[in-house]
């Protein structure tokens, strides 16, 4: 998703200022502490989940947290004398292992860290910054040692010159790709099936009328589908061949913008894989839905600050979009992760988000599906709120939410 900046100084002031009393130590802990908001009792029936490596892979990965707003900061104009400063540009926070011990410790099973490459690359090549991959490294290893499940992707760089899905600029596109893909995957050749790459976020036309929606009628969106089509064949192609774990690595792949509607389409396609294991590619989507409550800006005509799990109008589109994935894809055995999905605060709406957490939670799970909500280290402001762990005082500001999600992710 394309965040808005959030500015360093205000995140990194204000966070440390406000809700410093409360805290989450564990998953028990989470229960216990929700005094705010109460958590509802959710019975969904389980669908009937395939037997299969890969759906017992994503059930194993529980429930994930995106260590959003800091790897993946980019500009267009960077002034930066120490390129390593994008970590804490938008998010304000230097990521420590004490920060990651704490997500863990929270009931996390999953870190995905978006990174966004084209501000550390030099030459026609696209040679990475050696100092700026051993960050990306170390954070990794911090999740690792964990025993996460890590995802690491190629982020804000779709723009023309790096990564741009049509025609036009497919060449350039297959090159960024395969030369990122090649020095990541190398770099972690030898990383075990915990650590996932993720082809893109959220590919999409960025500054046409079509960047969020198609009309599949038209032949530039055609295109588009086509290019991301041939653009996650050829990120599969590279990570396979450098070798070592990778020959086998669990891998994720989205459609146009990562929106569940667009892995829907017949246009979509699968990637080939070479793995010798069958079955090793996770679809990926991102879900903020329904989008007038979970993301639409609270100023904004429609947009609306409740959410009640009793109503079935608040329901209906999480249960659509999840039954066409689990109808086209979970029923068939092929794997499916959310990798971003979470509501923003509106004036203090918690019992709405704490409810919506839940059922969100209970529902992907119950049709086999995990999920990882986006945290950007936001909490004040008219900005996108999705901010649960102050990583200045590593405390959860939003205990409820997490322990909503930590009830319903077995």
């Amino acid at each position: 998703m394309n965040k808005r900046r959030i500015l360093a100084t205000v995140c990194a002031v204000l966070t440390g200022l406000m809700f410093a009393s409360f805290s989450l130590g564990n998953s028990s802990d989470a229960e216990a502490s929700s005094s705010r908001a109460k958590i509802s009792e959710i019975k969904i029936a389980s669908r009937k989940i395939p037997n299969n490596a890969a759906l017992k892979f994503v059930k194993d990965m529980k429930i994930g947290w995106n260590l959003g707003n800091t790897f993946d900061a980019a500009f267009e104009n960077p002034n930066f004398d120490d390129e390593l400063l994008y970590e804490t540009a938008w998010c304000g926070v230097k990521t420590t292992k004490q920060m990651i011990d704490t997500v863990k410790k929270a009931g996390f099973n999953t870190i995905r860290i978006p990174v966004s490459w084209h501000n550390h690359v030099t030459g026609s090549n696209f040679t990475i910054s050696k100092r700026w991959l051993d960050r990306v490294q170390r954070v990794v290893d911090y999740a690792m040692k964990n025993k996460m499940y890590v995802i690491i992707n190629i982020h804000h760089d779709i723009m023309p010159g790096y990564y741009y899905p049509n025609s036009q600029h497919l060449q350039t596109s297959i090159k960024y790709v395969k030369s990122i893909w090649t020095q990541v995957a190398t770099r972690f050749k030898n990383y075990n099936d915990h650590l996932i790459f993720e082809a893109v976020n959220e590919p999409r036309l960025t500054g046409s009328r079509f960047e969020w929606w198609l009309d599949m009628n038209n032949p530039e969106c055609r295109d588009a589908v086509e290019a991301i089509n041939k653009l996650n064949q050829v990120f599969v192609d590279t990570v396979r061949a450098t070798g070592g774990n990778n020959a086998s690595r669990y891998l994720m792949v989205p459609g146009y913008a990562a929106a569940p509607e667009y892995v829907l389409i017949d246009e979509f396609k699968i990637p080939k894989d070479s793995s010798k294991y069958k079955n090793r590619i996770i679809i990926s989507v991102h879900a903020y839905r329904p989008y007038n409550f979970a993301l639409q800006a609270p100023n904004e005509p429609g947009s609306v600050s409740e959410w009640s799990v009793n109503s079935e109008e608040s329901r209906r589109d999480i249960d659509d979009f999840m039954d066409k994935l689990y109808d086209k894809f979970v029923s068939k055995g092929i794997p499916v992760v959310i990798g971003e999905f979470g509501a923003r605060d509106k004036n203090g709406n918690l019992q709405s988000r704490v409810e919506f957490a839940a059922y969100y939670v209970r529902a992907a799970r119950a049709r086999g599906m995990t999920c990882c909500w986006w945290d950007n280290n936001a909490f004040y402001g008219n900005g996108e709120n999705f901010g649960l762990l102050d990583r200045k005082t590593l405390k959860w500001l939003y205990p409820e939410i997490v322990s909503a999600m930590m009830k319903y992710a077995r």
